[in-house]
């Protein structure tokens, strides 16, 4: 078996390539920029010195089409990143080179009722009803995994942790369900590697609901430093990161934290359910991640 990872500069790609390298999984790492990648590798056992690399690196960009036939040569599955533009191609490409089956990262974004008008969603759902379409053809099986917050994204407030400013939140008291990256990865590995488990949808979320300003406080336990916050209205939230995010995906952010304002977030044990063991706290993401929240 031969697995196409794509976008494996990602944290997500990235933690499974190891899992599957250290697996005895024959691997091929993906990127649109390959000669960045760093992927496991032997070590020499008489110098102690890192040897050549044993997975394959390919350039895959995925809104390129002249990547798919190099990529996919050979490869029984694949995870998929959801980038929709050119899906049809891929999936056209992967049936003629024979690949069996894709995981496709993709969101619980898409459960909303507004998905196909949503920003953040639309992307995902698109990939989403184009595997679906080519599993019913019977061109592939298809296998959904739609995690919602990642515990990552808490890395967008470092910057104002390790100044010592206060992190401005529109809605302090919305909840999420931050997942850690590699229960991510490890539910990947299992839908790949075992054949019982393809051809479902999975929302994958950590284990708890917990608010923003939860979180940072979580933070400053790991940390040992304070993680002040300032509430600030959604306009002025959207000021502050008009040069980082669209105006349409900011949008679409403001609108999914006020759905959650005080509300918690729907939790699943899915991640359980697949990798054998809980899913990871935030407190523990914290912990691993301390040291980039401080100065």
């Amino acid at each position: 078996m031969t697995v196409l990872v794509t976008g494996s500069r990602g944290r997500v790609a990235s933690t499974l390539l190891g899992l599957l390298h250290s697996a005895g999984i024959k691997v091929r790492a993906a990127s649109k920029n390959p000669t960045d990648l760093s992927p496991p590798g032997g070590t020499d056992s008489d110098s102690g010195t890192r040897s050549a690399p044993d997975i394959d690196t390919v350039r895959c960009d995925l809104s390129n089409p002249a990547d798919f036939d190099a990529a996919l040569e050979g490869v029984d599955s694949v995870f998929l990143y959801a980038e929709p533009s050119h899906i049809e191609t891929f999936l056209a490409r992967a049936t003629v080179a024979g690949v069996r089956h894709i995981a496709l990262l993709s969101s619980s974004s898409v459960l909303a009722p507004d998905a196909a008008e949503n920003p953040i969603a639309a992307s995902h759902l698109a990939v989403e009803r184009a595997l679906e379409a080519a599993a019913a053809r019977g061109d592939v099986e298809a296998t959904h995994l739609q995690p919602g917050a990642f515990a990552t994204n808490a890395l967008q407030w470092s910057w104002a942790i390790r100044a010592g400013r206060p992190v401005e939140l529109p809605y302090p008291g919305s909840h999420g369900d931050p997942i850690h990256e590699r229960d991510v990865a490890e539910a990947a590995f299992a839908v790949l590697t075992e054949p019982r488990l393809r051809g479902s949808s999975y929302l994958l979320t950590g284990p708890e609901s917990l608010t923003f300003a939860e979180q940072l406080a979580i933070l400053a336990e790991a940390t040992g430093r304070p993680t002040p916050y300032t509430p600030v209205t959604p306009e002025q939230w959207k000021t502050s990161m008009s040069a980082h995010i669209p105006e349409t995906f900011a949008d679409a952010l403001l609108s999914y934290w006020a759905s959650y304002d005080g509300r918690p977030a729907p939790l699943s044990r899915t991640v359980e359910e697949l990798t054998g063991h809980p899913a990871r706290t935030f407190a523990q993401w914290a912990t691993e991640h301390a040291e980039a929240f401080r100065p």
